[in-house]
């Protein structure tokens, strides 16, 4: 069966097409610093925002109209499998993601639930055989079903933690089944409302010990794809354990978990954690600790995660601009963690939306890999650092100072001079070279 009869496969037209259902900036084909763009952006679907979500908010009832929807139970399941490689193959991506329920209906319990998860990752499997499409990563939804409400590794009950460790067990074996590039953690529910009623010592050391035992079960069977974690400073808790790449990363170095994990980062998390996009990916980069990618946008107008399809190009530009510094993104990619507008329910607005964010991100890796070529901002910056490359500067760089000789040496200084940051000019220059890629 066919959902999507009136699209045809999305291929690139150029920037000066009008056909909405073409590309007009992402070339897959096209080379950039040697490598096609396809290699390097590594796009993926998300299967829940595309194919399970029905446009409900905390105002109004679903609305998003989906040929699949007719169905329920396991046959919508797989109806979803089947719509969502269909959509695979025209847009021509590369990977997908998903969590355990997002591809099969939980059961009365969880022998079921892992019944149910069987048979549709058999049918995915057979899917896979002749797709392009891998699976970039999956994890284990452990925060929408009531039995979280206080959490999944970090819970106050221990039935909890097991349930939780069984969840994880089984998305490790649907990851070295599917190939997985990856599996994530995003801690929903790993946080807390007050430190009234909270035992935070027990529940962090409770997740190091969960992962730890991730990471012994992946070894037993294994599964050598990637482990990331997910920042989110908060929503659905006040007060989440993954805060951001900062938190995270001091988390895992206190568990000795650093060796193992890298971070997921979304666009979305960061504007909530009050940092900026670039920001995390730098964080994380500089720290070796770059690994994949959500890619969305936040609204600065509304304070939750509102997911929204990235098309903000100068955030795209700097996002690429430290993925291309990282060497790109290895095992991980650029994941649409986003969902299009309640207003935008057809079905064929999902590949409007797509279209929109990967020519967006096109757009930032030609933009970035220009401003790389050229070192606009590399030049700058070391001249901006220059004085810690001769003299005071570099002995305090090369750890041959101590405060004695630098009071010695700042009792001698009549005036200290500054220079201009030049913000504005270097806003202005990135401008430029985004006007340059558009206009080519």
């Amino acid at each position: 069966m066919a959902y999507f009869e009136n699209v045809n496969h999305i291929k690139f037209e150029g920037h000066k097409s009008t056909n909405p259902l073409a590309f007009k900036y992402y070339n897959p084909e096209e080379i950039v610093a040697g490598k096609s763009m396809e290699e390097i952006l590594r796009f993926g679907v998300a299967y829940w925002h595309t194919f399970t979500m029905d446009g409900s908010d905390p105002f109004g009832n679903g609305n998003m109209i989906r040929s699949w929807d007719k169905f329920t139970g396991m046959d919508l399941a797989k109806a979803r499998v089947e719509a969502a490689f269909e959509f695979f193959e025209k847009l021509n991506v590369p990977f997908f993601c998903f969590h355990d329920i997002d591809i099969a209906p939980e059961g009365d319990n969880l022998k079921e639930t892992n019944q149910n998860l069987d048979e549709i990752v058999t049918m995915i499997k057979e899917y896979m055989k002749t797709s392009k499409t891998k699976l970039l990563w999956n994890t284990a939804n452990m925060f929408s079903h009531p039995r979280f409400v206080h959490g999944a590794a970090t819970a106050v009950n221990a039935d909890v933690f097991a349930y939780s460790a069984a969840k994880v067990k089984k998305g490790l074996e649907i990851a070295k089944e599917l190939g997985a590039e990856n599996y994530v953690f995003w801690g929903g529910r790993e946080g807390y409302e007050t430190l009234l009623n909270t035992d935070m010592k027990l529940e962090q050391d409770n997740l190091g010990r969960f992962f730890h035992m991730a990471i012994d079960y992946a070894k037993e069977i294994g599964f050598t794809g990637q482990f990331l974690i997910e920042p989110k400073p908060k929503e659905p808790t006040k007060h989440q354990y993954d805060f951001d790449v900062a938190t995270g990363l001091a988390f895992l170095q206190n568990y000795n978990l650093q060796d193992y994990f890298k971070f997921n980062i979304e666009a979305n998390h960061a504007t909530l954690a009050g940092h900026t996009f670039e920001h995390e990916l730098r964080v994380a980069r500089i720290n070796g600790m770059l690994g994949s990618v959500d890619a969305n946008q936040g609204d600065p107008l509304l304070g939750w995660d509102t997911d929204e399809f990235p098309t903000d190009l100068y955030s795209t530009t700097l996002a690429m601009y430290e993925i291309l510094q990282n060497g790109g993104l290895g095992r991980g990619g650029l994941n649409f963690d986003a969902k299009v507008r309640r207003g935008s329910f057809e079905q064929e607005d999902l590949f409007h939306a797509h279209i929109a964010g990967m020519d967006s991100f096109a757009i930032g890796l030609k933009v970035a890999q220009k401003l790389l070529d050229d070192k606009v901002l590399e030049n700058f910056i070391e001249e901006r650092y220059s004085s810690y490359s001769y003299g005071i500067g570099k002995d305090i760089v090369e750890g041959n100072t101590d405060f004695h000789k630098l009071e010695e040496y700042a009792l001698q200084l009549d005036e200290i001079k500054n220079t201009s940051g030049r913000t504005e000019r270097l806003k202005s220059i990135v401008n430029q070279y985004l006007l340059t890629v558009l206009s080519e």
